[in-house]
């Protein structure tokens, strides 16, 4: 999908600029963009992985765990500074879908339009999900050169398809609109123009 190199630029560009960054929120952005396209979702899994009782938010202890099990080199200062900037209300907690929001390269609504009409020509269920039984009725999977050399079967076609979207450490092999948007959110940290964008989402997915 052409978006391979965009990410190895990315990727390098994050890790050139982050020791010039001193904002702790573009330094944990930088974090996570340069391990590319699906880094800012692999942080939102890893979160998702300690918010035990599914509430969806995270104290100061559960964030900073979450920041060091993703690995992120943070000292403890500019963990709780960065949760202040999160906590807006001062309730001692943070919501964990506004905290990935705001982690987010902010895109523009041209961008974000498109991505949503990728991701519901994929979704043919209507769930907000997409799986390999959407895939199946969009993607075929008999054109993929290593199901032509019997490498893989169709199903493994369809994973290796969706764990692309999926964090590194948590693949289950189901895209929900909030990964999608995340990823895309990666690559268009890369791409400068609107245009160019929208350009390359139509060639992707044939929208």
């Amino acid at each position: 999908m052409g978006t391979a190199r965009h990410d190895r630029e990315m990727a390098i560009n994050a890790k050139k600029s982050l020791p010039t960054i001193t904002n702790p929120l573009e330094r944990l952005r930088l974090h996570c963009l340069a391990r590319g396209s699906a880094g800012i979702k692999g942080l939102g899994r890893a979160f998702r992985i300690i918010d035990d009782n599914n509430s969806r938010t995270l104290d100061f202890n559960e964030f900073l765990r979450g920041l060091h099990n993703y690995a992120v080199m943070i000292n403890k200062e500019e963990a709780e500074e960065l949760f202040r900037i999160f906590d807006k209300d001062g309730s001692g907690t943070i919501d964990f879908d506004e905290f990935l929001a705001t982690l987010r390269p902010p895109m523009s609504n041209a961008r974000k339009d498109i991505v949503m009409q990728a991701f519901q020509k994929l979704d043919k269920t209507g769930d907000g999900v997409i799986t390999i039984e959407d895939l199946r009725r969009v993607y075929n999977a008999k054109c993929h050169p290593k199901y032509l050399n019997g490498d893989w079967t169709e199903d493994q076609v369809f994973r290796a398809f969706l764990d692309s979207f999926d964090s590194p450490y948590d693949k289950d092999g189901k895209v929900t609109k909030e990964e999608f948007m995340n990823y895309y959110a990666g690559v268009s940290a890369s791409v400068d123009t609107d245009v160019y964008f929208i350009i390359m989402m139509k060639n992707a997915w044939k929208l």
